[in-house]
């Protein structure tokens, strides 16, 4: 069975897949009434899952009448290799923006299941033994290997 998370996630992407205008305006307390759960779960999913690294722009108004607009950030996939690409050069990642960044890799179909999968395995802080620092810089220089891979214009 899905964690709750996942379902949040799913719904969330759902609901902005059929929105031709590319973002969704919802309420924070009307989302957790739905999933019957806490508003910071809410945040958490948001947080963790609809970052600018996999795509995704929150913007947030507190209040009662407060809402949040998630809007699926629409790219040409070549300017956003080179970005980030640009953003990794003498950079450290760490593994959760290393993992949100292969999620948006695979959403935009330049990566698949299996790859993203090794490639998590290779980046993961187990198999790369080394003090912070060096360990999100060196994952840094990995992942900006594959971008420069990807971006290449024999891809």
């Amino acid at each position: 069975m899905s964690s709750l998370v996942e379902k949040i996630e799913r719904y969330i992407k759902q609901v902005l897949n059929e929105n031709p205008h590319g973002f969704i305006i919802i309420q924070r307390s009307d989302l957790a009434s739905q999933f019957e759960c806490a508003p910071s779960q809410i945040n958490y999913v948001l947080s963790t899952r609809f970052s600018v690294e996999q795509g995704y722009v929150i913007e947030s108004r507190r209040g009662g009448g407060g809402y949040l607009r998630i809007i699926k950030l629409g790219i040409d996939i070549r300017d956003y290799l080179d970005n980030m690409l640009g953003q990794l050069i003498g950079a450290q990642l760490s593994q959760p923006a290393a993992e949100g960044l292969l999620k948006r890799l695979h959403e935009e179909d330049l990566l698949s299941r299996r790859e993203v999968m090794l490639l998590r395995a290779m980046l993961d802080k187990e198999t790369i033994e080394l003090a912070v620092p060096e360990r999100d810089q060196l994952r840094a220089r990995l992942m900006a290997a594959l971008l420069r891979t990807l971006a290449r214009k024999d891809f």
